[in-house]
């Protein structure tokens, strides 16, 4: 299936935290779009692997996504070398999207903005023929790259040099965030206190969405980095 718009995610969850809601926006505008996670979490301080898995699925359902696939890299340890850009490569090559959206460029942890880096340069990577990557069935795939590379935004504010305007999608991105149970904050759990298990947290979101949406002069919004500059064809459509 080729999509229109392919988002990487260090971990479960990643995606539904900083994006989903413009996923969900573009799925209804009828876009194709799909998540890959390069782990599994099963470092996380909450839950398990097994758990994360039934999570990331419940989510997806809610999101309406039409793919997502997990590469099972080592969490807290992948590199970007070649062995891991040549799994995200095939990943682009076998969907094909126009669009490619990528963990932020810096984060508390570690594994964001390595993983930015990993999955941006194996778009620039994915385009280039000599390097040759393999189907599933042993086939030779073609090179493929992205137009555009955009960033989400997660823990760390980066000032966005766009923004999407999710209020319309925001009760359904709030559904999928809250598929990951095991992650967030629950009175009866006697798992430890992490960073985004705790009640404030719950207030943090839609107040970070609203200082975005601000910006362009709606209720939520989601914002991104480029490296590159964004071309455009009629002004009046920008907000």
């Amino acid at each position: 299936m080729k999509l229109d718009i392919l988002a990487f995610a260090a971990h479960p969850d990643d995606a539904e935290l900083a994006c989903s809601g413009t996923l969900i926006k573009h799925i209804k505008l009828g876009y194709k779009a799909g998540v890959v996670d390069l782990t599994r979490g099963e470092l996380g301080t909450r839950g398990n692997a097994e758990l994360r898995d039934s999570e990331s699925k419940a989510a997806s359902t809610v999101m309406g996504i039409h793919v997502r696939e997990n590469l099972m890299m080592q969490d807290g340890f992948f590199k970007n070398d070649q062995e891991h850009q040549l799994r995200i490569i095939a990943m682009i090559r076998k969907y094909q999207p126009e669009v490619v959206f990528c963990n932020a460029i810096s984060d508390r942890h570690i594994d964001h903005g390595r993983g930015a880096a990993l999955q941006s340069d194996a778009c620039f990577l994915s385009g280039l023929r000599k390097i040759e990557t393999k189907d599933a069935n042993g086939n030779n795939q073609l090179v493929w790259r992205p137009k555009v590379v955009y960033h989400y935004i997660q823990d760390h504010f980066i000032a966005p040099d766009i923004v999407f305007d999710i209020t319309n999608e925001w009760q359904q991105k709030v559904e999928a965030i809250k598929c990951y149970k095991s992650q967030f904050f629950n009175p009866d759990s006697a798992e430890p206190i992490t960073p985004i298990a705790t009640k404030d947290f719950w207030e943090f979101l839609p107040s970070r969405a609203m200082d975005v949406g601000r910006i362009i002069g709606v209720r939520y919004g989601e914002g991104f980095t480029v490296a590159r500059a964004i071309g455009v064809e009629d002004v009046l459509k920008l907000k």
